[in-house]
């Protein structure tokens, strides 16, 4: 098959992918997670099998354990969340409320200087603002819901996932032999070296975020409850959860944190001050210790990329998108920077009748 062939087949091949994914993407859901479930724990089991178990011992033994430790989690971690969730929710009205007479009070006559508009017009702005942002975070919830609901609802994500990532799991390595005797033979290296490549990318990436957003949930969760902040451990939780995405994790829980405590606190500067001292410990662990101990620079993408992808996929597929995302963009990154380097050894890049590569040799 010549280039334009070559060309023409993987072109047709992504807008079948595309396409599949449009369409089957509300129930991919619970597949989608238990690939990941396998993928991150498909290590596990190798190092289980060197020790000489076999394969269908490790696998049941490793996500016996695993489940044990997500029921032991929600068992104890769940109620909590669930309370803090139902009064949240109950008491988000009062709180948007108290929050704009307590900033048009404050911080009013400063406001209406700098904007040049009146008291009513001020506050009506606000209240504008608020209700927008509001509409804006329930609109976030709805899509979130209804991208993750699936065809059997989200009871479906418990029911199913596991069986998939046990069969996944089971069969990992067989799948990847079968896969690798598909390529072909006469650029079987560098489509292995390729493939190798994405892997790294991939695994440093999701394991090493995984790890981070844990870590960074449990800091805010008990820096927020160690300030006395109402509903801190919901906040910390899911300020850590969404820092998959970058920087937009800890910039809502912050912006959340803050006006909560304002209503709470106001006037006692410290303990808002003392909010956004957690939120700032936060930050220079996630950037200085956590992010280069756990994943580096393994995408080998630039954050701003990172953020594009996330919002990109998330619009294209839902939430499916996003759990997808970093992983297809790291793999693109690699495709790109060897396409790069095959174009910098061209003669469309030398200017001359051969290839550099050729030249060298």
């Amino acid at each position: 098959m010549n280039l334009r062939g070559q060309m023409k087949f993987w072109l047709i091949s992504l807008a079948l992918f595309i396409g599949f994914m449009m369409v089957f993407s509300e129930v991919m859901l619970p597949f989608v997670a238990g690939m990941a479930l396998a993928y991150l724990l498909d290590p596990v089991c190798d190092w289980l099998e060197a020790k000489s178990m076999g394969r269908l011992t490790a696998t049941l033994t490793i996500l016996f354990v695993f489940l044990i430790v997500l029921i032991l989690f929600f068992l104890m971690i769940l109620p909590v969340l669930g309370s803090q969730l139902a009064s949240f929710l109950d008491s988000l009205p009062e709180l948007v409320k108290k929050l704009q007479q307590l900033v048009s009070s404050n911080f009013g006559e400063r406001l209406l200087s700098m904007s040049g508009l009146s008291g009513e017009s001020l506050q009506a702005s606000m209240g504008e603002l608020i209700t927008q942002g509001a509409s804006w975070m329930g609109g976030l919830a709805q899509s979130l819901w209804s991208g993750g609901q699936a065809l059997l609802s989200i009871l479906s994500l418990f029911l199913i996932t596991p069986v998939v990532a046990f069969y996944l799991l089971l069969d990992w390595d067989n799948m990847v032999a079968k896969i690798d005797g598909w390529l072909p033979r006469q650029h079987l290296d560098t489509l292995r070296g390729l493939a190798s490549e994405m892997d790294r990318a991939v695994a440093g990436f999701v394991r090493g975020q995984v790890s981070v957003c844990v870590l960074l949930g449990l800091f805010y969760a008990i820096g927020l409850a160690v300030v006395g902040l109402n509903f801190g451990l919901l906040i910390g939780l899911g300020a850590g959860l969404v820092s998959f995405i970058p920087f937009v994790g800890a910039g809502l829980g912050f912006m959340v944190s803050l006006g909560v405590a304002l209503v709470q606190f106001w006037p006692d500067w410290t303990m808002i001050i003392g909010v956004g001292i957690v939120f700032a410990i936060g930050q220079f662990l996630e950037g200085n210790v956590l992010q280069p101990r756990l994943v580096g620079k393994s995408t080998g993408l630039h954050p701003v990329i990172l953020m594009f992808a996330l919002f990109a996929f998330g619009y294209l597929f839902g939430f499916v998108g996003m759990l997808i995302a970093v992983p297809a963009s790291a793999m693109i990154g690699v495709l790109a920077r060897f396409a790069l380097k095959q174009y910098l050894a061209s003669p469309l890049y030398t200017g001359t009748g051969r290839s550099k590569a050729t030249q060298e040799e």
